[in-house]
């Protein structure tokens, strides 16, 4: 039986920037793109559509539509932007642990320039543009050295990413209460002793450290560094 040939998914970057009919092109998808990353970073992911990013530009939604076939569309090229802020320029040094946390602790920090990352990473498929692509890449090539399988490897870049948004989720935002107060709050319940493994364990732990950025950024390398071995093992 003859194998069944597969088409490739049609995806923004398939097709041509702009037709080749009709007027002089007045704009550029990454000129589009920029302008949606720095509303959506002012404004928040939801006020991202075709008519607020028109107003935006100066002209028109169905100009718009000339470029980017739909919002999915839209949000598919933010999303390979962010990517393409990260750095893969650095050849790997032969220390795969090492080399992938310093790809995670980047991908983390693009999560906090761009705070609904996390929200546009739930709702996009699986599309992969050019700048993800290189660095889905880069991360194989760092992973080179390391044990495990492909498969593994894969599950491994995966985690990354999982991990990234995960923590860009647990950033506090300035309304947040003050950590003390919700370690007090958790200490007083525990005590009540009705949770008898919580009380044990806060009461070993001790009080917990204050958690700014730089300890944020230990605490994500330091889980990567458990978890990862772990899962290439």
């Amino acid at each position: 039986m003859a194998e069944r040939e597969t088409t490739p998914p049609a995806t923004v970057w398939s097709r041509p920037e702009r037709g080749a009919r009709g007027p002089a092109p007045e704009r550029s998808r990454y000129e589009i793109t920029a302008a949606a990353l720095a509303l959506a970073d002012a404004e928040g992911l939801a006020a991202v559509s075709m008519r607020a990013l028109a107003q935006r530009l100066g002209t028109g939604p169905a100009s718009l539509y000339r470029y980017v076939g739909s919002r999915d569309e839209l949000l598919d090229l933010m999303a390979d932007a962010v990517a393409g802020e990260l750095d893969l320029s650095a050849a790997p040094s032969g220390d795969w642990l090492g080399d992938l946390v310093g790809l995670a602790l980047q991908s983390r920090a693009a999560h906090a320039r761009h705070p609904w990352l996390a929200e546009l990473n739930d709702r996009r498929g699986e599309v992969l543009g050019p700048h993800a692509i290189d660095y889905l890449d880069h991360a194989l090539a760092i992973l080179v050295p390391a044990p495990g399988t492909s498969q593994q490897k894969l599950e491994a870049i995966g985690l990354l990413g999982g991990l990234a948004t995960l923590f860009a989720r647990r950033e506090p935002p300035a309304s947040a209460d003050d950590p003390p107060a919700q370690a007090a709050h958790l200490a007083a319940v525990a005590a009540e002793g009705r949770h008898p493994h919580l009380l044990a364990a806060l009461m070993t732990a001790g009080p917990p450290p204050v958690a700014g950025p730089a300890e944020r950024d230990a605490l994500f390398e330091r889980l990567l560094r458990r978890l990862l071995p772990a899962m290439l093992s």
